[in-house]
């Protein structure tokens, strides 16, 4: 019966030293807010992408005499 009073009061000690580290997160585990999901040059290729296709659009459609 010692042996499971010493066990049971080891995982009651170990349960209360996570309760008080909880929360806790190391810096190193932190994504800094400055960071971006998606890198500059996605970015702008996506970009380049979207607004070249609206103006080749326009640029066509207005060729055919379509605007609106």
């Amino acid at each position: 019966m010692a042996g499971q009073n010493r066990k049971y009061a080891g995982k009651i000690s170990q349960f209360d030293k996570n309760i008080t580290r909880r929360g806790n997160v190391p810096e190193s585990r932190i994504r800094s807010q400055n960071s971006y999901p998606v890198g500059p040059l996605i970015l702008a290729l996506f970009l380049f992408v979207v607004v070249g296709s609206a103006i080749l659009q326009i640029i066509f459609s207005a060729q055919r005499g379509a605007i609106w």
